[in-house]
């Protein structure tokens, strides 16, 4: 009883919670999702498992990869789907398998990008956008998730017009990975300022999505991930980003 009473109130708190962020948007119907959402899979709006997109909601990577956590999942394995991948046209595409166990034989998802549906804002990571979709689809077939994922929209569902404000505010990242402007970090700093982010929190965060103690420690492909995903996300919806960065809140923030 108590564990139940305690996902009623997280349930509840999300849409509360998603009332303040999205107060014009949230109708009787998406706050029942919402509830169930949350009761079912523990997703959680402050921790950005979901987001609520032209009156949708969506699953993240993030949300998808700590459900598999908490479930103990077995194991993910990917590889290239050679026969739908050519390089010299940035088209790629993954298979992904999840065993929910030891003993299950595995879900299967396949995932693909290429410059024609993925931001122009992340142009050149269309090998690592692909795999990400891949393993959402896989993960939410294993575990019986029928909305879609942020990460499997194309560029197109979140609107033709964010993505040319997109491409005018940033550089697209070429495929060898550099950015041919400013330094990634530099790049990162001009999110922060753009987007009147708060800079401690979102080094935390960054650390956090790097599965480094310090952003200084991560490597330069994890910095760039990061910064595309955080780009995306601030481009997309900035309350649901804030809201996340809020999470790392620790103690002396809180009081200051």
């Amino acid at each position: 009883m108590q564990r139940g009473a305690t996902i009623k109130h997280a349930a509840v708190n999300a849409v509360r919670l998603a009332k303040q962020l999205w107060p014009e948007q949230i109708s009787k119907i998406l706050a029942q999702q919402l509830v169930d959402l949350a009761e079912k899979f523990g997703f959680s709006v402050l921790s950005g498992d979901v987001l609520l997109l032209d009156g949708r909601w969506y699953v993240t990577h993030k949300g998808l990869l700590g459900l598999a956590r908490r479930l103990r999942c077995a194991g993910i394995h990917v590889r290239p789907a050679t026969a739908f991948c050519d390089s010299s046209a940035l088209r790629w595409a993954f298979e992904a398998t999840v065993f929910k166990s030891r003993s299950c034989r595995g879900f299967v998802g396949y995932g693909d990008a290429d410059p024609s549906n993925v931001s122009p804002l992340v142009h050149g990571a269309e090998l690592r956008i692909a795999e990400t979709r891949a393993v959402n689809r896989a993960l939410r077939k294993a575990y019986g998730i029928g909305i879609c994922s942020v990460e499997e929209l194309a560029s197109s569902s979140t609107g033709s017009h964010s993505s040319a404000r997109e491409s005018k505010k940033l550089p697209p990242q070429p495929a060898n990975g550099n950015y041919g402007g400013p330094k990634v970090r530099d790049r990162l700093c001009q999110l922060i300022r753009q987007h009147q982010l708060d800079p401690t929190l979102v080094k935390a965060y960054a650390s956090d999505f790097c599965g480094t103690k310090t952003l200084r420690e991560a490597t330069r492909e994890q910095v760039e991930n990061f910064v595309t995903h955080l780009a995306d996300w601030a481009e997309k919806d900035r309350n649901a980003l804030l809201c996340q960065l809020n999470s790392y809140l620790g103690p002396k923030e809180g009081a200051a």
